[in-house]
């Protein structure tokens, strides 16, 4: 695991428990694709290869009582909906692009169909 360079652990100040989740989820788009590009802003983390195809906040995307401890929202914009309940919230901001919102709280959830969709929008994002 890297470590994580002075931007990140700002991003992280108020949510240090998430830290050690989010670098792994940013060491398996280092590992998994030839071109990651890394901007930290200050709702957001955007991951872009031609455009940006990963996104990790801390939205709330669900009532607060509803969201774990040491969470993290990884938003994913796609050709197609998803049909699946790990999908906290899924919108179409424009026609042919869905934008996904999903909760992630344990590295267990970092698993293939999360790695599949990760996938399906580099793919995507790539091709635009």
């Amino acid at each position: 695991m890297r470590e994580p360079d002075p931007d990140t652990l700002m991003f992280f100040d108020a949510h240090p428990e998430a830290l050690s989740l989010y670098l792994v989820f940013e060491d398996l788009l280092f590992a998994s694709f030839p071109v990651v590009n890394k901007r930290v802003q200050k709702t957001q983390i955007t991951f872009s290869n031609r455009h940006v195809f990963a996104c990790v906040s801390f939205a709330r995307v669900r009532r607060k009582a509803q969201l774990p401890k040491g969470y993290l929202v990884v938003t994913l914009g796609l050709p197609a909906p998803l049909d699946s309940e790990r999908i906290a919230v899924k919108t179409e901001p424009y026609p042919g692009r869905w934008t996904h919102h999903i909760v992630v709280s344990k590295p267990e959830e970092l698993d293939e169909a999360l790695r599949s969709w990760i996938c399906e929008a580099y793919a995507f994002a790539d091709a635009k």
